[in-house]
């Protein structure tokens, strides 16, 4: 199998422009992705709004992505998630065939399967490829929850499943993980918790915030996967507050303000049903952001 990605990674948000994909902005933000240390970016995951993308534009994200990142340090963890497997399977066959080093999946969502359903979901996608393939749980968004033995039995099962991006804002998750499963690639998907995750035996992080500031979360995670503890912990803590604001409404609505207002991007669009944030969240961000120092922006 592939080499298998750690560190510090970004969930990219989508820029969008007069409704359509903005393929310069997102071009240029990969590349101040890359330029900021960022291991592996990860197009149209969640964050992207991937849930109100065409398949094509899905599609086209990851391409990009695999574009800009060519000949660079930094990787590309592209989000092949759907709630119909087969759309699951045609997004991770287009993935790996464009080059894209690994993939992550969210869980179905609303359809609640079963635990037997995600296995029989996971395996059947993770079986079409044969590049490295990480779960992704965020029970709080899909409504279903992958269970720890479920995610030791594909661990078990299927050979390129190494890790889970784990957003169900547990420690105590990630704890049971890797008692069950030693060898799992545990990636802490809330930036709240990116210190205690890693220092748990984390081996990564798949961040929001560092869309914003990719400096700060690189090297967060890099500390602590050196074992320099103190310095990881003091950078998170340092970006509580703004951790904190980015989820005052539904992601991605907080971080595209804010990267809007750092002047990251052009247009402030969304698709809906997601719109704008209130005129109060938006005094919140921007002055929350003042606090801190976005590199080239």
């Amino acid at each position: 199998m592939n080499l298998l990605i750690k560190g510090a990674t970004t969930a990219l948000i989508t820029p969008f422009k007069n409704g359509q994909l903005d393929e310069a902005t997102y071009a240029k933000l990969i590349k101040r992705q890359i330029d900021n240390g960022i291991d592996a970016v990860c197009p149209v995951g969640t964050t992207g709004e991937s849930a109100t993308l065409s398949h094509d534009e899905h599609k086209r994200c990851i391409e990009i992505a695999v574009e800009v990142c060519k000949g660079t340090n930094t990787k590309v963890l592209a989000g092949a998630g759907s709630n119909a497997t087969h759309e699951a399977i045609d997004i991770a066959k287009h993935a790996a065939k464009c080059g894209a080093d690994a993939l992550f999946s969210v869980s179905p969502y609303y359809n609640k399967p079963s635990q037997e359903g995600l296995y029989q979901h996971y395996k059947a996608i993770a079986s079409s490829v044969e590049i490295p393939f990480m779960l992704y749980n965020v029970p709080g968004r899909t409504g279903v929850d992958i269970l720890p033995d479920t995610v030791k039995r594909l661990y078990d099962d299927v050979p390129n499943i190494f890790g889970i991006k784990e957003a169900t804002g547990s420690i105590e998750r990630t704890v049971e993980l890797l008692a069950k499963v030693p060898e799992l690639y545990v990636f802490s998907g809330d930036d709240a918790i990116d210190f205690p995750i890693l220092a748990s035996g984390g081996k990564g992080i798949t961040s929001v915030t560092a869309n914003l500031l990719p400096d700060l979360k690189a090297k967060l995670t890099h500390a602590a996967l050196e074992g320099d503890f103190k310095t990881s912990k003091a950078i998170n803590d340092d970006l509580f507050e703004i951790n904190k604001v980015l989820f005052c409404e539904s992601n991605p609505i907080p971080i595209k303000a804010a990267m809007y207002i750092a002047g990251l991007i052009e247009t402030l669009e969304y698709r809906l049903p997601l719109v704008p944030p209130s005129k109060e969240n938006m005094k919140r961000i921007e002055e929350t952001l003042k606090k801190y120092k976005v590199v080239g922006a």
